[in-house]
């Protein structure tokens, strides 16, 4: 699978690689080529996964703020509840295409 923004392949990885959650596909963190992130100070908090950490991506100078999200440490029973350690997994939005 791949994540694609601006014509740019950001991320890649075998489907069965990948985990789903809420209908979002999440890519384990040596998928993402490290090249087009930029941590972001942005968080957000799910009452089940915990607290959220984004990254901008940035290609050939234009910035999709927040275009990314993990959770560096999922919240107690969280994993339990997916089946399987999603912590540092990432997953993309607004306009950040996941294709197979």
């Amino acid at each position: 699978m791949k994540a694609i923004w601006k014509d740019t392949v950001i991320a890649e990885a075998p489907k069965e690689d990948l985990i789903r959650i809420e209908g979002n596909w999440y890519f384990p963190p040596d998928a993402i080529k490290q090249d087009y992130f930029k941590a972001s100070d942005h968080h957000t908090i799910c009452p089940w996964k915990g607290e959220a950490s984004y990254y901008d991506v940035v290609i050939d100078g234009e910035t999709n703020e927040f275009g990314a999200w993990y959770y560096p440490e999922p919240k107690d029973g969280s994993i339990e509840r997916v089946k399987k350690d999603f912590a540092n997994y990432v997953a993309f939005w607004n306009g950040i295409e996941v294709v197979e």
